[in-house]
């Protein structure tokens, strides 16, 4: 999700594509509360650990 995340960052910085920029930032935020939260040791959804 994080790689995912920095991929629609870079294409909506280069193409100028607003909606694909803002998606890119909560895909970044939602994949690294996800890693916090799996390195602190609590598990979410199920899962101890998000690769």
């Amino acid at each position: 999700m994080i790689t995912l995340g920095i991929l629609l960052l870079i294409v909506g910085f280069i193409a100028k594509i607003a909606i694909v920029w803002t998606i890119g930032i909560v895909l970044l935020v939602v994949g690294l509360v996800l890693v916090v939260l799996g390195s602190i040791g609590r598990a979410v959804g199920g899962r101890r650990h998000y690769y």
